[in-house]
């Protein structure tokens, strides 16, 4: 293999959820220490890696898809006499891995997202002229594996803590392409979010297929929640915020509730999935809640902590969901009254225990109109939260430029985008802005002047 120290170029394109990009960046990490290094384009580049998410509707398709664009880049540098490397990683190479190999004979390797830490000996293996499919579920950790250097983009980051789900809920894959569920011991979560401070981070964002049910090693012995995991981030000098992501509402445990009252670095809002309004619905997807108990959860934390505001997830007809099951989600959604909220129509995901649902099939007309109406309720409520805030002065994290001249664009305690117009130097730091105007999805601002009547 050539020098590290020579540059190779690494074009990576992520779908998927946080944890997706979780793992790029990682793999970023580990592919730096063989020389590559990541560019925003695939033209000319020695490695294309594919992260992909098994969600979403038809996302094999949208695979083969992606693969026909970039084999010309492959085809173009090969007919120069060089090599490209094509993998395709994450949820669809777990699950769709020998229909890949087989049907796209160019793509070099094939990986699941429990073994991108084995990447250099993959990468040694393909350059070889050997393709490479792994699709295994080994039983060290890829934790125990990865760098300490960490890929990161602005002063907030994503650090996992836990993987995989118990769930087995019925439209969900994630359970036969992540694996069970596995905790990361409480000082290997600690000392990555040292590492993220020394590298200027100061909101860290607690990530998991199903965060809430940390269960990892104490410091002291015993087993820590997630309760305890946030006390311990929140004490880290220079770290300002934390939150987490992604939560099942049966695991919203009373530790947990509780610190959203006592943790004051712990943000104000919370995206807590519930899928559907209707018990009857619920119980068909094997979530084991019921949609009084989601209503509970969102009075006892609104309860510790007045301010706290919520998004979650919706599956939009669902096989056997009715009119009055779909009122009983609209009525849900109303009494929660959401900041922000993500709705999807249903579709059948190959290998789950829904797709075997013959019964109750919501004609797709009928579902997209239902879905129109829930969302249009949706983004009803977003614009009026949005609207809450004009008058405001809270204190945004500006992480990147904005798309204008001299914009800057930041996080609110509430998640929302912010945009304002100010010195890109204040990238990285906290600010009060005072909110002049809400949209549907951001809000603009003024960066309040300091004592010394500077604004940047």
């Amino acid at each position: 293999m050539e020098q590290t120290h020579k540059h190779k170029k690494l074009y990576i394109k992520t779908w998927g959820c946080q944890m997706n990009v979780y793992d790029s960046n990682r793999m970023v990490d580990i592919l730096s220490a063989l020389g590559y290094k990541q560019v925003n384009s695939p033209e000319d580049v020695d490695m294309i890696i594919l992260n992909t998410c098994h969600i979403r509707e038809k996302a094999i398709e949208k695979v083969f898809s992606e693969l026909g664009r970039l084999r010309p880049y492959k085809q173009a540098k090969e007919s120069k006499g060089g090599k490209m490397l094509i993998a395709v990683a994450g949820c669809v190479a777990q699950a769709e891995g020998d229909i890949i190999m087989k049907r796209a004979p160019y793509v070099d390797m094939v990986f699941g997202p429990q073994v991108y830490h084995q990447l250099p000996e993959m990468v040694l293996k393909a350059s070889s002229d050997e393709r490479v499919i792994n699709t295994e579920f080994p039983t060290i950790s890829k934790f125990d594996s990865l760098p300490d250097e960490h890929t990161i983009e602005g002063a907030s980051a994503y650090l996992s803590i836990q993987e995989g789900c118990d769930n087995f809920c019925t439209f969900c894959v994630v359970p036969y392409t992540r694996g069970a569920e596995y905790s990361r011991s409480a000082r290997e979560i600690i000392d990555e979010a040292h590492r993220l401070v020394d590298q200027g981070v100061l909101e860290i964002i607690l990530l998991g297929q199903n965060v809430n049910t940390y269960h990892g090693a104490g410091l002291n012995g015993g087993t820590w929640k997630l309760a305890n995991i946030i006390r311990a981030i929140s004490e880290i000098d220079g770290v300002e915020r934390v939150r987490y992501s992604t939560s099942h509402p049966r695991d919203m445990s009373d530790d947990l509730i509780a610190v959203h009252g006592e943790i004051e670095k712990l943000q104000p809002f919370l995206h807590l999935p519930v899928q559907s309004g209707s018990d009857k619905i619920l119980e068909s997807m094997n979530r084991k809640h019921t949609a009084d108990h989601y209503r509970e959860i969102i009075a006892r934390l609104r309860k510790v902590c007045p301010d706290m505001a919520f998004s979650s997830d919706y599956i939009i007809g669902f096989p056997g969901e009715t009119e009055e099951d779909f009122e009983a989600t609209m009525q849900l959604a109303r009494d929660v009254n959401y900041a922000s909220c993500y709705s999807f129509k249903y579709s059948s995901r190959p290998g789950t225990p829904a797709a075997n649902l013959k019964e109750g099939i919501v004609p797709d007309h009928i579902a997209s109109e239902r879905l129109a109406r829930f969302q249009a309720l949706i983004n009803e409520q977003q614009t009026a939260f949005n609207q809450t805030c004009i008058g405001r002065t809270p204190p945004i994290l500006f992480d990147r430029k904005g798309k204008k001249p001299d914009q800057l664009s930041g996080r609110s305690p509430y998640f929302q985008s912010v945009y304002v117009q100010g010195n890109e130097r204040l990238i990285g730091h906290i600010i009060p802005v005072k909110i002049t105007q809400a949209f549907d999805n951001s809000l603009t601002g003024e960066i309040e002047i300091y004592e010394d009547g500077s604004k940047d």
